[in-house]
């Protein structure tokens, strides 16, 4: 191309590049110009200099967005620019006057190929230098891609998402993060654990690329040494990580907190949760029946996350309980697996309530057993009522249930009750709280009709391999 040219950007199907090719008629006849095309090769007819612009690279590596776009080039650089047509503005780039005289003075132009919808990442695939170092699996012609996810181990048993080159180059643009930036190591094999490994397996869950803050948040709590992932995932109990999500950002990519908050229809709520599951088992290596050697496994291990309602601005979130501001969006995770309802229907009266939740909380794990599970309690809206009436807080919710949920030792014992398992014979003549000291979280959720609140069981909550909630502020 000479050192100072002209280009143009067509494509047939728009009006207004129809109306400009006499003015191109023009540029061509004053000075070097080159006229590309994307959609029709033939388009414009009988004008020299048209090279067809079919694959868009063209269009791509000169940014355009809208045709027709006129730029004038100096060594190769691009140093002036007009899109759609204005007839003053194409005669300042191109620097020949008199342009399209029986043309209207201005009219706009249309999308261009390049930028339709997906065609971005595909364009930067093909012809950039995408920021993924991720091994690439070419896929034969007659193989069906989601059949490739299954043969290889990356799926969970549900269909998932082939991870085009495309997908996850839209998925990272989801964070203003590095690609190549570091989390940690996802154990049990200690896989390094990249923003673009998240990416990979955002797009495997179904994630769209919005989630993707939420996602690396929850990535980045999971991989706190104090959430023992690794313990979580190796042992025998029920046990999964359960995520709430608190903040503005559960409204902004539309969390579920409500009707079935803990159930499936969500888009965001299923897949976020089930993101990190993936990224556990295909970067961790945490395959059921290798070191994932839970004796019956339970459902949260496809995805247990949901968003806390925060509808009432008189209620604490959980996230701001545990120090994130207010105002700002953060994940929590804490084991969990076992959903047990508890359905009062007929108290009214926040003592009455508390008692009755207490003797649910009492079973977890074991009715004889203390200090050993933690529990999330899911505080349905009604049920919140009955202690908004009373004008209790959610700091004096935990601390009457922790106060309704002590036992006498003589009745914990092994063997009393007629029961072999148990606690120790020391317990006796003592009382016991059900929950160590911050092992008993508390959240807002649920549809408004339905007396009833569910309580959350959580893996082992002492000992070297005992597990903390881990709360993770959401960044972009």
């Amino acid at each position: 191309m000479p050192d100072d040219a002209l280009v143009v950007v067509l494509k047939r199907d728009c009006p207004t590049c129809q109306l400009v090719v006499p003015v191109c008629a023009q540029l061509a006849a004053a000075a070097t110009l080159t006229v590309y095309t994307q959609d029709d090769p033939a388009f414009p007819d009988g004008l020299p200099g048209v090279r067809d612009d079919g694959t868009l690279e063209a269009s791509w590596r000169l940014r355009v967005e809208t045709v027709p776009t006129l730029l004038r080039l100096k060594d190769g650089r691009e140093c002036a620019r007009a899109e759609g047509w204005h007839r003053g503005e194409w005669e300042a780039v191109s620097g020949v006057a008199g342009l399209g005289a029986r043309l209207p003075a201005e009219q706009p132009g249309c999308g261009s190929m390049s930028v339709d919808p997906g065609m971005a990442e595909v364009l930067e695939v093909r012809y950039g230098d995408p920021p993924m170092r991720s091994r690439r699996i070419e896929a034969a012609e007659p193989e069906d891609p989601i059949e490739i996810c299954y043969q290889r181990g990356w799926s969970d048993g549900m269909p998932v998402v082939p991870p085009t080159p495309e997908r996850v180059l839209r998925m990272l643009r989801g964070t203003t993060r590095d690609a190549h930036e570091v989390l940690g190591q996802v154990p049990p094999d200690l896989g390094q654990c990249t923003v673009e490994k998240v990416a990979v397996n955002a797009v495997l869950a179904g994630c769209r690329p919005e989630y993707m803050p939420v996602v690396l948040a929850v990535v980045e709590a999971a991989l706190t040494p104090a959430f023992c992932m690794h313990g979580l995932l190796c042992t025998t109990h029920f046990a999964s990580p359960v995520i709430i999500v608190n903040g503005p950002i559960t409204k902004r990519i539309g969390m579920n907190s409500g009707v079935n908050a803990l159930g499936q229809g969500n888009r965001a709520n299923a897949t976020i949760g089930r993101a990190l599951q993936l990224l556990v088992r295909n970067v961790g290596g945490g395959i059921p029946g290798g070191i994932d050697r839970a004796t019956l496994g339970t459902p949260a291990k496809y995805s247990l996350c949901f968003a806390e309602d925060e509808s009432d601005a008189d209620w604490q979130p959980l996230a701001q309980a545990r120090g994130v501001p207010a105002g700002r969006s953060a994940v929590t995770l804490v084991s969990g697996g076992e959903i047990v309802g508890c359905f009062d229907q007929k108290s009214r009266e926040a003592p009455s309530l508390t008692a009755s939740l207490a003797t649910t909380l009492n079973v977890a794990g074991h009715p004889k057993k203390v200090r050993a599970h933690d529990a999330l309690l899911v505080l349905s809206p009604e049920h919140h009522r009955v202690y908004q009436r009373a004008g209790w807080d959610r700091a004096r919710i935990v601390e009457e249930l922790q106060r309704a949920t002590e036992r006498d030792g003589a009745d914990l014992v092994c063997g009393a009750g007629g029961i072999a398992e148990g606690m120790p014979e020391s317990l006796v003549g003592t009382r016991h709280p059900k929950f160590r000291d911050g092992g008993l979280q508390l959240v807002r959720a649920g549809g408004q009709a339905g007396l009833m609140s569910a309580i959350i069981v959580g893996w082992a909550a002492t000992g070297e391999r005992g597990i903390e909630p881990v709360t993770q502020e959401i960044g972009t």
